[in-house]
């Protein structure tokens, strides 16, 4: 078996930064949902429909979960242990982000300052993703 296991045994280790190349990250992809779920938000406001309403809830929703989805996969994805530490901030930043995208922020909410409060967030993320990149 010994044998076996050293013919069959890699002769080259490769790591890899991330699953795939990194061009395919990007928070351009949290902020337009996050820029959609703040005009659904205004939308909500301006309206007396109560059937435009039920179904701005509804898209509003499932776009603060996209948001959610694109900033996990920054977070956890993306960013490694260099990253944080460099910007310490970071976990506390993708913490807050994604709350605000939840249930207590964009999602359970029809108010456009919780659309602007998220897209500030999205904005500092967005800040260091970039100058991480410059330095890559």
């Amino acid at each position: 078996m010994g044998l076996l296991a050293s013919i069959l045994r890699p002769r080259l280790e490769a790591t890899a930064h991330c699953d795939l190349p990194c061009g395919v990250y990007d928070p351009a992809q949290a902020r337009i949902e996050a820029e959609s779920v703040k005009m659904i938000q205004s939308k909500y406001q301006d309206s007396d429909d109560p059937e435009f309403k039920e179904r701005a809830i509804q898209i509003k929703e499932e776009r603060s979960d996209l948001v959610k989805h694109h900033l996990w996969v920054l977070w956890t994805d993306y960013f490694k242990p260099p990253h944080f530490e460099k910007y310490p901030q970071l976990h506390e930043l993708f913490n807050k982000a994604t709350k605000a995208a939840g249930a207590t922020g964009t999602k359970g909410s029809t108010d456009p300052k919780t659309g602007d409060e998220l897209l500030g967030y999205i904005s500092e993320i967005s800040d260091i993703f970039w100058e991480t990149k410059k330095a890559a």
